[in-house]
């Protein structure tokens, strides 16, 4: 796999992940599914979880492709700030969109 394929894959892999807790009621997308629907706060959590485990496909293709390079906490800030704006659509299709408005009297 090219280096810049491999870039790829982690971004598509980032943005499905950070979309998912969004998108399903099921809880960690594969578990029972939530009669009343997940609080916020599981579906944070589950963002969470998805975004150390994409983070983790990452450092297994870098460390495929050659050295581990170190990184501080700005890296972390940074692809945090970057996950959570890449959950937007899903954030806005889950909690912004009005779905079966009822129509004007």
């Amino acid at each position: 796999m090219t280096q810049t394929a491999a870039i790829w894959l982690v971004i598509l892999a980032a943005l499905v992940a950070a979309n998912l807790p969004f998108i399903n009621d099921r809880w960690l997308v594969v578990g029972a599914r939530a009669h009343q629907g997940k609080p916020f706060f599981a579906r944070a959590l589950e963002l969470l979880l998805l975004y150390f485990l994409v983070g983790a496909l990452a450092l297994l293709i870098e460390k495929r492709a050659g050295q581990i390079a170190p990184q501080g906490w700005e890296f972390y800030a940074v692809t945090g700030a970057l996950f959570i704006t890449l959950a937007f659509p899903g954030f806005v299709y889950r909690y912004l969109m009005h779905r079966g408005r009822r129509p004007a009297h």
